[in-house]
């Protein structure tokens, strides 16, 4: 039976922090609002932005108009303005040596997230990049397995969702999908755990063996 390895991408395969919370930052100042420090907005690197906004503007605020200043500041240069975990693509590519399918399942968006992928190299080691829609019709993620489980007729019995985030682990969770919680991302071990996770990785090193010994499990 072929095993498929789904990978979340902010938090999980890159620190995404500086060109995030900066474009976001940036959005609020362009409506007139004075934005939270830096650190204490890394809350948002995960779930749907078009979500984060509406906890951040005012009741009469228009999160759409805070998306659209946002992704002017993104393209324009933040969304690569980023970095890899140390040892991550070691990891990675440990992972897809054993593993015969795998893909990134992102709630950023397709066109962000698919050149993001090639440029930090981890293109080749991916069958495809699912990402959420600009419209936000994908922002739930478990949406976004639903149609990899469609598109690419995968066993979730037989797959293994890795993110950072109590969202990755809800989404597997509601498709009958194994997780690994990452403790290097912006979730923590506390939201993973709390969340279900079903095994919690502490290191990139120790990444290969875990998802081996779900595999096996399953």
């Amino acid at each position: 039976m072929s095993t498929t390895v789904l990978f979340d991408l902010d938090g999980t395969l890159t620190d995404p922090a500086p060109g995030i919370v900066g474009s976001v930052r940036k959005a609020l100042v362009d409506l007139g609002h004075e934005p939270p420090p830096f650190e204490a907005l890394t809350w948002v690197i995960g779930p749907s932005l078009r979500q984060s906004f509406r906890q951040l503007l005012p009741a009469d605020g228009d999160p759409e108009a805070a998306l659209d200043r946002y992704r002017f500041h993104y393209r324009g240069g933040g969304m690569y303005d980023l970095s890899l975990y140390p040892g991550i693509m070691d990891a990675v590519t440990a992972v897809r040596a054993t593993s015969d399918r795998m893909f990134v399942c992102t709630a950023k968006p397709e066109p962000y997230a698919v050149p993001i992928v090639e440029h930090v190299g981890y293109g080749p080691l991916f069958e495809r990049v699912y990402g959420a829609a600009l419209d936000g019709s994908l922002d739930d993620k478990a949406d976004i397995i639903a149609k990899i489980i469609a598109e690419q007729g995968i066993d979730p019995q037989h797959t293994v969702m890795i993110g950072d985030r109590l969202h990755d682990i809800h989404a597997a969770q509601r498709h009958g999908i194994p997780s690994i919680g990452v403790a290097w991302g912006y979730g923590g071990v506390a939201e993973l755990t709390e969340a279900g996770a079903t095994a919690i990785c502490e290191r990139p090193v120790d990444l290969p063996g875990m998802v081996a010994g779900l595999r096996r499990q399953a």
